[in-house]
């Protein structure tokens, strides 16, 4: 029963391809509830949602700028993608193949961070930006978002993809503490990519980043991750020492320190 709750969970979730195995997470069924934690979603009234349009509207001039690339790549979010995505921040290239301990650490935990992203999309049904405004460019084709269930739009808060962003973040900077900072701005400047994409908006990426480091908080206590995290650590430490160091990381880190603010956006 479980199992199939967590493949719907990770439907939800759209874009984010970690449900062809359905491990389990690292936490029991109602052990967690990250809803006792996350404000509520922006409604018409509230100052956030008026933020959350004019902010949606202002990072629409980033389209066709090299960060605008950069977010239409953190878009795909495969493991695969991930691992590259992250590539710079952990100092290695990071593969599939050369990194299966960290991978597997990190899709556990993703099972249980986007448990949590599920539900939330579900109680808020907060709709996406480009619902809300249409007609912006976005850098990702909205039909990739629809519900299988409903044909609509999946829903915006908190933000799926910064869940997991955040979440890979988090496993990366315990694998490796020295590259802790370089693995955080990377989670940060991933969910940021969700408002540069025009598919969430700010409300909702902060509160995946949210979502991940509340539910990660329980998780990070459990024997069975630290074990797991253990196994990844001696794996990547040992990557280091022998494996390749990605390329364009400088080009990388200039885009990172870009902070997508009203008023303060550079092409």
């Amino acid at each position: 029963m479980r199992a199939k709750l967590v493949l719907a969970v990770m439907l939800v979730v759209s874009g984010v391809a970690y449900a062809q195995e359905r491990p389990l997470g690292y936490l029991q069924p109602g052990e967690f509830d990250v809803s006792a934690i996350l404000g509520p979603a922006p409604v018409e009234g509230d100052p956030r949602y008026d933020a959350d349009r004019r902010i949606f509207l202002e990072t629409r001039k980033l389209a066709g700028s090299p960060r605008y690339e950069l977010a239409t790549t953190d878009a795909k979010g495969s493991p695969a993608d991930m691992l590259k995505a992250f590539s710079c921040a952990a100092g290695v290239e990071l593969t599939p193949e050369n990194s299966p301990k960290l991978a597997a650490v990190a899709r556990r935990a993703i099972m249980d961070t986007a448990m949590q992203a599920g539900r939330a999309k579900e109680f808020y049904k907060r709709e996406r930006p480009y619902v809300i405004d249409p007609g912006e460019p976005l850098c990702q084709a909205p039909e990739e978002l629809l519900d299988r269930n409903t044909g609509r739009a999946s829903y915006d808060y908190p933000s799926g993809h910064s869940t997991v962003g955040w979440t890979w973040a988090t496993v990366i900077a315990g694998a490796a503490p020295d590259r802790a900072q370089h693995a955080l701005e990377r989670g940060r400047a991933y969910a940021e990519s969700r408002m540069v994409c025009g598919m969430h908006n700010a409300s909702a990426v902060q509160a995946g980043i949210l979502t991940a480091a509340a539910t990660m908080a329980a998780v990070q206590n459990k024997p069975e991750y630290q074990a797991d995290l253990a196994l990844a650590r001696q794996e990547l430490t040992e990557l280091r020492s022998s494996g390749h160091a990605p390329t364009s990381c400088e080009v990388e880190q200039q885009l990172l320190m870009q902070r997508i603010l009203p008023g303060g956006l550079e092409r």
